[in-house]
């Protein structure tokens, strides 16, 4: 049920969950704890992240200028329908996968959105490189987007190199278009704070962390976030071909718009999610089993959808490739590179989202491959372009 469903009095208690990596098929166990985590009741869809802020009913109802389910207005009737059929189904096009008007741009830089923070929880374990957040943002269902598209966040303040207000940046959305409580009136993001360590003193340089990053890692229940989108269409799911496997590589919170993906096909009562019937394979590349991100969501995919969805990890710092060497993304999706030509040549879209620095050692092995299999990878490359099967989005 909704955050403000729960009970008043909120209960922490200290958890050691399980992660599980594949690799080549097989399960490797590896273990991981998670302390101060918020009660599963609490946010249903956020039950297995540690929480960093939490808020009450009256919070909520101020955050996002509603009233609790009790007294709420009555859903309009297409949602009350939706709602009482189990379905989520409210907010698609007819046919569902028409993409004729999708929401695009409706806010821009000059006329931004106001959205307000939710909840802003850490979400990785105390080893990991780094801290990710997972940052559920309200907009009153008058920002409606679809998987794979991405909001824009304007930080306050100004750049001091110019002494302009600081610019825009886009952020893939990381939950389907109803949102991580099925309202319809949410989205969230997957962020990575940036900071900044200087080599020599190896302290942090405060000068020179990420602005907007660190703005929404900080981020209060109640606190305004201007934003503009949604945007793109790069990474959109062939959802008029049920029948297409999709292939989804990510690094680090490039793994996102793969979560929208998942719940709309897996997790959500959705008509894309009835009708599909080819094979989801997600790749994901960090550098250990800390800094795994979403791992409960997928284990529960796997146990629901066995034949529908796959998973393979890629833990740099915790496995080695066949050469010995780090495990890399690259090296994982290479394990499986003829697997993956032949899911191509059958009309699977393959899907790259994270940091650009992986596309290199990516498309260099992919050549390789190409190579040996007698096929010219620029020719191969420009068909899979031509027939829409090849999408990047890397920062």
């Amino acid at each position: 049920g909704p955050v403000w469903a729960c009970r008043a009095r909120r209960m922490l208690t200290t958890l050691v969950l399980g992660a599980v990596a594949f690799s080549g098929g097989s399960r490797v166990g590896l273990s991981r704890s998670r302390v101060a985590m918020s009660s599963r009741s609490e946010e249903p869809w956020n039950s297995d992240i540690i929480a960093k802020t939490t808020m009450s009913k009256m919070d909520l109802e101020s955050a996002t200028g509603t009233k609790s389910a009790a007294v709420a207005a009555p859903a309009a009737p297409k949602a009350a329908a939706a709602s009482s059929s189990g379905k989520q189904d409210f907010l698609e096009a007819n046919p569902y996968w028409d993409v004729t008007n999708i929401p695009l741009n409706t806010y821009k830089n000059k006329t931004p959105f106001t959205g307000k923070v939710i909840s802003c929880k850490r979400m990785v374990g105390p080893a990991a490189t780094g801290e990710t957040c997972h940052i559920v943002i309200g907009h009153e269902g008058k920002m409606p987007y679809w998987e794979g598209q991405s909001f824009g966040v304007i930080p306050p303040g100004t750049n001091p190199k110019n002494g302009k207000p600081n610019s825009v940046r886009l952020y893939s959305i990381a939950s389907s278009r109803y949102g991580d409580d099925m309202t319809g009136k949410t989205g969230s993001l997957c962020v990575r704070r940036a900071t900044y360590t200087d080599p020599e003193t190896g302290k942090d340089d405060d000068s020179k962390k990420g602005v907007c990053s660190n703005f929404l890692c900080d981020a209060k229940p109640g606190l305004a976030v201007t934003m503009t989108g949604p945007s793109g269409k790069v990474m959109l799911i062939p959802e008029q071909t049920p029948t297409a496997d999709l292939i989804m590589v990510a690094t680090g919170t490039g793994i996102a718009p793969y979560r929208a993906f998942i719940r709309r096909l897996f997790v959500e009562k959705t008509p894309a999610g009835e009708a599909y019937k080819g094979q989801a394979w997600l790749f994901l590349g960090v550098a250990n089993t800390d800094s795994l991100l979403y791992d409960d969501e997928w284990q529960a995919s796997l146990k629901t959808h066995p034949k529908n969805f796959r998973l393979d990890y890629a833990l740099s710092r915790e496995q080695n490739n066949k050469a010995g060497g780090k495990m890399y993304i690259q090296d994982k999706v290479e394990e499986y590179a003829e697997e993956i030509f032949a899911k191509l040549d059958g009309g699977a879209h393959m899907y790259f989202c994270g940091l650009k620095g992986m596309m290199p050692g990516i498309t260099d092995m992919l050549e390789r491959v190409a190579t040996s299999k007698g096929l010219k990878w620029s020719e191969k490359l420009e068909e899979l372009k031509h027939k829409g099967q090849w999408h990047v989005e890397v920062y």
